[in-house]
């Protein structure tokens, strides 16, 4: 076995680790509940996009349990009562080098959410956060071509619960090889690097 071939098996379980997310989140729940993504994720008044919902936004609902759910529970104790913002890891969290717009993809572009971000209404769980030691970002960022990773840009992980129920977790992953994909499929030319890269 060569030294190149050896590195790229002994190199990703070194260079990559893995956290859990602070709350086991169920987008399925919470999509059957509010209908869409907008209902949570929304553009505000001026245009920006809210990103992930601030702890103020999960209130309104979670004041109190709703249910008997231990990650419910874990919400109002750890969060809501103490007025804690959630500590989310980012799967999609940029380098300050790189500019992204929602408003340009979903207002102008007309994408729908699901492009991009696969069915994650239908994920019942997050999966780990897988993420780069060195630089700390999300390892769903990089594309196949540099980080030697499957072209595929979605996969699913069905897991079955206790009562037998198959449970299927979003174990999806935009990156930036996709969004060039996109770019070049949409607009029949490769763009520079700069149209994102700053």
């Amino acid at each position: 076995m060569s030294h190149f071939s050896l590195g790229w098996v002994i190199l990703p379980p070194i260079l990559y680790a893995e956290k859990q997310q602070p709350i086991d989140f169920s987008h399925k729940l919470h999509v059957d509940e509010v209908g869409d993504c907008e209902g949570c994720h929304y553009f505000r008044e001026d245009g920006s996009f809210s990103g992930i919902p601030k702890l103020e936004n999960c209130a309104e609902c979670h004041e109190e349990a709703m249910g008997e759910n231990p990650e419910e529970a874990k919400l109002i104790t750890e969060y809501i009562e103490p007025g804690k913002e959630i500590p989310w890891l980012i799967y999609a969290r940029q380098p300050q080098c790189v500019f992204f717009s929602h408003a340009a993809h979903v207002k102008m572009g007309e994408m729908d959410c699901a492009i991009c971000h696969g069915p994650i209404g239908d994920s019942d769980h997050v999966r780990p956060y897988q993420y780069n030691r060195l630089t700390k970002y999300s390892r769903d960022i990089w594309g196949w071509n540099i980080a030697g990773l499957s072209k595929n840009g979605w996969d699913y992980l069905k897991q079955a619960d206790n009562s037998g129920e198959i449970k299927i977790e979003h174990a999806a992953r935009m990156k930036m090889d996709d969004c060039a994909e996109c770019h070049m499929e949409k607009r029949g030319v490769h763009e520079a690097c700069f149209v994102c890269h700053k």
